[in-house]
């Protein structure tokens, strides 16, 4: 790619297009997603970086890697706040991924919440990335509350089911003037490729690299079709707008005789 495209969220700027999101770890995974990926951005789960339990996940994230602690386990905006604020504690620095859910079956995010959060987090000073249901009011909600990107998800976590909210995202990518980060549900290369293509940001993945065959080629494969899905996108591929939607009924004069 072009040393002069890069990502910039909260000022800071990014040469890499793919984030490791948390979920499974291990020490192969992590190198992969940074040798192999290109991974410059690393989510964790502050409760795994914080635990004598399991090995610390910080122990095995290299020098230069931007560390995005994640609100995982937040069921409202203030159980979200207090891990945010824990993290930055811990030195994890200012960026902070939201995540809230009240549902435990589907993993969804509850938008409402969030955007609770998100207001709250932004006047603290931190770079906040929402995790979200891709809509369109919320995420304008977002950018009001002063949201650093919109991580809208591809479909459930950890389901590799793709881009089953692609109108959506798309909506976002042209109506939103921030980063959208398609967060969760990419399972291919070929769909990580396709929301380049559509003028996502970047891509955040996890459990397609964790259960792959071959973990440092899955790796490889997803920063190459990233980098193919951007340079499309750049090149000014062709693709359908989408141009808003038509009522069923007029909106107008609807009471006159």
């Amino acid at each position: 790619m072009q040393s002069n495209d890069k990502l910039t969220i909260g000022g800071k700027a990014f040469q890499s297009r793919f984030i490791l999101g948390s979920g499974k770890y291990s020490l192969n995974l992590i190198e992969a997603a940074v040798k192999d990926a290109g991974a410059e951005i690393i989510t964790l789960a502050v409760r795994r970086a914080n635990t004598k339990e399991q090995e610390n996940i910080l122990d095995f994230i290299p020098e230069g890697v931007t560390l995005l602690p994640n609100t995982s386990g937040a069921r409202n905006a203030q159980e979200a706040v207090r891990i945010a604020r824990l993290a930055r504690e811990l030195g994890c620095g200012n960026f902070v991924k939201i995540e809230i859910m009240r549902d435990s079956k589907y993993l969804l995010p509850d938008n409402q919440e969030t955007i609770k959060a998100t207001e709250i987090l932004a006047k603290e000073g931190f770079v906040v990335m929402p995790y979200m249901y891709p809509d369109l009011n919320v995420a304008r909600d977002l950018v009001n509350a002063g949201a650093a990107s919109i991580m809208p998800l591809g479909s459930p976590i950890g389901s590799n089911k793709g881009l089953v909210t692609k109108e959506f995202i798309q909506i976002l990518i042209e109506e939103i003037d921030l980063p959208i980060i398609v967060d969760a549900g990419i399972g291919r290369p070929s769909q990580a490729c396709e929301a380049m293509e559509m003028g996502a940001a970047a891509i955040m993945a996890n459990t397609a690299l964790a259960t792959a065959g071959n973990l440092p080629m899955m790796a490889s494969a997803f920063r190459q079709a990233i980098e193919a899905g951007r340079k499309a996108y750049l090149s000014g591929l062709g693709r359908v707008l989408v141009r808003g939607a038509s009522p069923s009924d007029p909106l107008t004069g609807f009471l006159h005789n």
